[in-house]
């Protein structure tokens, strides 16, 4: 026969044993109901909202725009016969130069016969 002693280390680790299965099938089964979440949410990603693809679309759309304005904008500007444009406006300047000096001359004429 088997000794107390030994009787009471089996039933004790068998117990211990048991409270380990248990233990692990909770975190199991919470692992699964976590699981279960992830791929709810991932469903519900994947299910397009048709307004947020049509906003998508228009700013495809927009973006699309912009760049062929920034195209035929670079194409405009290796063109000699286009005016230049920057942030103050054309740059004319030096159409107005020979304006200026005519009216200096104009100026000095006036004043000498004054």
């Amino acid at each position: 026969m088997t000794s107390p002693s030994v009787s009471f280390r089996i039933s004790r680790n068998t117990e211990d044993l048991a409270e380990t299965i248990h233990a692990l099938s909770q975190r199991l089964v919470r692992l699964e109901q976590r699981l279960a979440a992830v791929d709810l949410l991932i469903a519900r990603r994947d299910e397009s909202d048709p307004s947020e693809l049509e906003s998508l679309d228009n700013v495809e759309r927009l973006l699309r725009d912009c760049r062929d304005l920034l195209e035929a904008d670079t194409g405009a500007e290796s063109t000699p016969d286009q005016p230049q444009l920057s942030a103050e406006g054309p740059q004319v300047a030096g159409d107005f130069a020979d304006e200026d000096d005519d009216e200096r001359q104009l100026e000095e004429r006036y004043a000498r016969a004054a």
